[in-house]
């Protein structure tokens, strides 16, 4: 992709694409957190449940860029981040994007056009899949830990997909989250865009989350799906664009 612009000596200015790379670091709080700091009941949550962190990994799809002329660019594919095993800490989009201001969005999980079963291999090859009894799909979210109760060391497993209601009462629900990151203004040279998830929010804001009641089986809660993407609106942010 090329772009032409008339300069003012009726000269054609050639406008070339650059590359924009996503990267994302992750916090608790404010405090950096690293897989350096897994397996270690450090982490307090507003409850003041203490926790430690043994996986987490989650999905991110419909990285969009809308120029402020109103046209819109979504890149191809999807990046599942692993802290874990601190793989896919960065995703470099497919398509090249020409110079100019973006407002800039990703969506967390997949939307439910795209959450079909079996359609990606490498996630149904990784587990992170979704049961057909639960809904079928993919995960949003996988953050896995333990947690103390009353001095006992507990798991947890904060599982994030399509909210499903086992009972049939109520119909399964989309509850991805679109995360907008505002206004960035991609220069010439390598754009990076770079992601703060602060992993307190998920137990925090608008839901105040307690461990002692909802730690596992959330998969089939359907109630708790719906508040646990609430929660999920405040993780991501933006914290800075840098060039190359």
């Amino acid at each position: 992709m090329t772009a032409f612009w008339s300069g003012s000596d009726n000269s054609d200015i050639v406008v070339q694409p650059v590359g924009v790379t996503f990267n994302f670091s992750h916090s608790w709080d404010g405090t950096d957190v690293t897989r350096l700091d897994f397996n270690e009941l450090k982490f307090v949550t507003e409850n003041e449940d203490t926790l430690s962190i043994v996986r987490l990994r989650y999905l991110l799809s419909e990285f969009t860029f809308t120029h402020e002329s109103g046209v819109i660019t979504t890149i191809e594919g999807y990046n599942l981040v692993d802290l874990t095993n601190e793989e896919n800490l960065s995703f470099a989009t497919t398509e090249n994007i020409l110079p100019g201001n973006y407002t800039v969005s990703f969506r967390f999980g997949f939307s439910d056009s795209a959450n079909i079963t079996e359609a990606y291999p490498d996630l149904t090859t990784a587990n992170f899949f979704v049961p057909p009894n639960l809904g079928g799909g993919y995960h949003y979210m996988q953050f896995d830990g333990r947690y103390l109760n009353n001095g006992d060391e507990m798991s947890f497993s904060y599982h994030t997909i399509r909210a499903f209601d086992t009972t049939g009462t109520n119909d399964p629900q989309d509850t991805s989250i679109e995360v907008r990151l505002g206004t960035v203004e991609v220069l010439n040279g390598n754009t990076n865009i770079n992601v703060q998830t602060d992993l307190y929010q998920w137990f925090s804001t608008p839901n105040l989350w307690d461990l002692n009641v909802l730690n596992t089986s959330l998969m089939g809660n359907y109630d708790a799906q719906i508040q646990m993407s609430q929660n999920g609106t405040n993780v991501f942010s933006l914290v800075d664009v840098t060039q190359e």
